[in-house]
């Protein structure tokens, strides 16, 4: 065999990187198997042993140089069918993007060529929605001009009176392609501050729709708002930390007493109002913050952090910002908190006493970005926003950008970012610079802080720029981000897939079940039928095959889910495909005379040429499949396609090396058995001679499958049809009838129900209100009190689709 050493050095490689990259996932595995230990069967103290790993640096855990974050990162990642969590496709309304662009201009002509390039989408899979607005535009009124829509006071720039129709749908497709990159974008920043472990958003072929893949996510509804929302963005004036610091001090005082109080089982009427007039004397000049903490650490001495954040239910949780000396920093930043406490810090912030502690145009709002100068990127800011404006609302959104782009100072070592506002923004812009001197002003996006630069002077013009020790990354997306609120591009979810973390469990342990019996009865087959020298060599093939297999799915960062298993078992198959034609052509060999060694050359250059046709014929369809598939299919396609190439380098090199290296030891090989030696040797079918049989035989089942089709017709599944599914499982045995009884009063129609799996689980299938827009939730509701009778007991709606909702599964019409 040419080349040897290549395969040799190319096989060892593969194989130390395989070893490298599986070894991350061993590393979690042991975190995760010490968090189960310690948690026993305590969830939440499982969840708080992770995030605490997590939180470490690497100085106090690392594998191979890597924090544990980044090795979850590396590990082999489980598909949401194996892991639970939710899969969720947006689309982004190009229609929404046409309005806007246009200033939602009333024309008539226009608005009639969006509703019917609207109807001719529905109908059409996979075209494209500007495509179709621009030919119903001009089918509607040849004579209109698109120019006199757009040609908008922030589009006359591209757009002028004399532009064709076909320049302004160029410069329209443009604009849509950066509405969806922002869209694109803001979703993939609210996901990553949604906390979500390995979470995936990949833009599908479909122009304008979003694969989002959230393992482990167990709360549906808030994933809907969080990915649904517009991007809101708005500029706040601040409260400076001195002015905030001592109410924190005494809301940090009145928790201690509240939780006191509920220790004894008795609450203090008087104690709100005393801690309420005690706060009105904190903004007393002649009291220093030193005072306040110094009165409020006398009280009880920590000697442990456990007694300290006993004494100090806020302060426990949030770090004040201040100095040695207990002085506030300047800054709108209040606190420092954890991610995990953000919640909590909420919780006793929006509490009615502690909320009559603060001045009523004081709210709070969290950063986006972890605190850039913590090590463990796990602590989020806490910024004191100033409410101006009679009606609660920001004094200036971001409606009012038009244009902004990252840029660098004149030594090039600055990175800033700059934009511009229309006249009316700039007017406001002004006002808010002029009375905010040495003051900040914060951007807040989606309702989290983005930046919050300090203002020198007043700025007019609307032309400025934003200062922030911005690396060029985070200066870009600022940009990004800006211009995302002169152009909304709201998204709607079109397709949702909720998979419980138990059924996950269930479709992992029955995954490896089939896989384990099949790659058993495998190997044995092989062993059996060609003997134990020539089995042998082909399972350590197949072996080989499956190791590099996972290996580089791992490397790749690619999903293993419940199809990518099929599709490795396919790739079994496949690999011991390849030998048993090489095997039956050394065999053949065999008979006909030839020595060992000239047999197996023979035999390899023999079935090279069929094997490389079934190959490359099943690679192109698994190409096929992962460009244009989804989800399950493309993790399928995945696996399909990596393993026919390690089938192809085991089953034709690794074998014929470990050949070479026995023949050359003059090792004794056998290629069959007595019993199977001669198996079908010697049968004979005169298939031409009964033809005719055959002929009727296939004509008469055509001919039955033509009729079937016709008469019956087809019927599509929710992936074709649209509609709602739901997996529930019940305590005892149930009939599906009495299923569907129960459902039709609440749904309005009577849904499809059969068994799935044990007796005690059904599938349930409707298309109630299918057609409606956030209509999910109204779903859920109407299958919680159609089946609570059935499950019985005090059930609420959260019990029920947390215990009794296995999955769940939505695509739209």
């Amino acid at each position: 065999m040419q080349n040897k050493t290549a395969i040799i050095i190319l096989a060892i490689a593969l194989a130390l990187v395989s070893i490298y990259q599986l070894s991350f996932t061993g590393a979690t595995f042991k975190v995760r198997k010490e968090a189960k230990d310690y948690g026993k069967g305590d969830l939440v103290k499982q969840r708080k042993y992770l995030d605490s790993i997590s939180s470490l640096p690497k100085e106090k855990w690392s594998y191979l140089g890597y924090t544990f974050k980044e090795v979850q990162k590396r590990e082999m990642n489980l598909g949401l069918d194996l892991k639970g969590g939710m899969n969720v496709i947006l689309e982004v309304s190009v229609e929404d993007v046409l309005k806007a662009l246009s200033n939602y201009n009333p024309d008539k002509t226009f608005n009639d060529a969006l509703a019917r390039a609207r109807e001719q989408y529905r109908n059409q899979a996979g075209s494209d929605y500007l495509q179709l607005f621009g030919r119903a535009f001009s089918e509607i009124d040849p004579n209109a001009r698109l120019a006199a829509i757009f040609g908008t006071v922030e589009m006359r720039d591209r757009i002028n009176f004399n532009s064709s129709n076909e320049e302004v749908l160029k410069v329209l497709d443009a604009e849509v392609e950066s509405a969806i990159s922002n869209a694109f974008e803001i979703l993939r920043t609210r996901i990553d501050r949604f906390g979500v472990v390995q979470p995936n958003i990949t833009q599908l072929s479909t122009r304008g729709r979003i694969l989002i893949e959230l393992p482990g996510q167990d709360d549906p509804q808030r994933v809907r708002e969080l990915l649904q929302g517009t991007a809101n963005l708005e500029f706040w004036e601040t409260y400076e930390n001195s002015e905030v610091i001592g109410y924190l001090v005494e809301a940090n005082n009145l928790l201690r007493e509240i939780n006191a109080a509920l220790k004894k089982d008795t609450v203090s009427v008087t104690s709100i109002p005393d801690a309420q007039k005690a706060a009105s004397d904190t903004t007393k000049k002649d009291q220093s913050l030193e005072a306040l903490i110094g009165q409020d650490t006398a009280k009880a001495a920590a000697s442990t952090r456990a007694e300290f954040n006993l004494q100090n239910p806020l302060f426990g949780i949030l770090n004040p910002r201040v100095n040695e000396q207990g002085q506030p920093l300047p800054s709108c930043m209040v606190g420092l908190a954890a991610g995990i406490d953000t919640a909590q810090v909420n919780k006793y912030l929006k509490m009615n006493q502690i909320k009559a502690l603060f001045p009523r145009d004081l709210k709070f709002y969290w950063s986006q970005n972890p605190y850039k100068y913590d090590p463990t990127k796990s602590l989020y800011e806490l910024h004191a926003i100033k409410i101006t404006t009679r009606d609660g609302r920001a004094p200036l959104g971001g409606n009012v950008i038009t244009g902004a782009r990252p840029s660098s100072g004149v030594t090039g070592s600055e990175v800033k970012v700059d934009f511009t506002m229309n006249a009316e923004g700039a007017k406001t812009w002004a006002r808010m610079t002029r009375e905010n001197v040495d003051r900040c002003i914060a951007l807040v996006l989606d309702g989290y802080v983005r930046s919050y630069p300090r203002v020198i002077g007043e700025i007019t013009g609307g032309s400025t720029e934003v200062t922030g020790d911005f690396t060029l990354d985070e200066a870009n997306d600022l940009a990004n981000i800006l211009k995302s609120g002169k152009m909304p591009a709201p998204a709607h979810i079109v397709s949702d897939t909720i998979v419980g973390p138990s059924l996950g469990k269930e479709a992992i342990n029955n995954g490896l079940v089939s896989f384990i019996i099949s790659f058993v009865i495998v190997l044995a087959y092989m062993i059996f039928y060609y003997s134990r020298s020539a089995g042998s060599i082909a399972d350590i093939a197949l072996v080989g095959n499956i190791f590099l297999l996972l290996g580089v799915l791992a490397s790749l960062g690619a999903i293993l889910t419940l199809p990518g298993i099929a599709g490795i078992v396919l790739t079994m198959a496949m690999s011991v495909d390849s030998n048993v034609l090489i095997y039956e052509r050394i065999r053949e060999e065999i008979r006909n005379g030839k020595g060992i060694k000239l047999a197996v050359s023979d035999g390899y250059k023999g079935a090279m040429s069929a094997i490389l046709d079934s190959n490359i014929t099943t690679l192109l369809t698994g190409v096929v499949l992962y460009i244009f598939g989804t989800g399950p299919i493309r993790g399928f396609a995945t696996t399909l396609v990596i393993g026919i190439f390690t089938s192809l380098f085991c089953s034709i090199y690794i074998t014929r090396l470990i050949y070479e290296g026995l023949l050359k030891r003059n090792s004794n090989l056998s290629f069959s058995i007595k019993i199977t030696s001669n198996f079908l040797k010697n049968t004979h079918i005169d298939f031409i001679g009964k033809r005719k049989f055959f002929y009727g035989v296939s004509i008469a089942i055509t001919v039955i499958g033509i009729a079937s089709l016709f008469i019956r017709g087809l019927n599509p599944g929710i992936d074709f049809a649209g509609g709602r599914t739901y997996v529930v499982r019940f305590d005892q045995t149930v009939n599906t009838a009495d299923v569907a009884s129960s459902l039709t009063r609440t749904f309005g129609e009577t849904p499809q129900v059969v068994t799935f799996g044990s007796d005690n689980q059904v599938r349930i299938t409707t298309k109630f209100k299918i057609n409606e827009t956030g209509a999910d939730d109204e779903a859920e509701t109407a299958l919680y009190e159609g089946l609570k009778g059935m499950i019985g007991g005090n059930l609420t709606k959260e019990e029920f689709l947390s215990k009794y909702r296995k999955s769940s599964e939505t695509v739209g019409p």
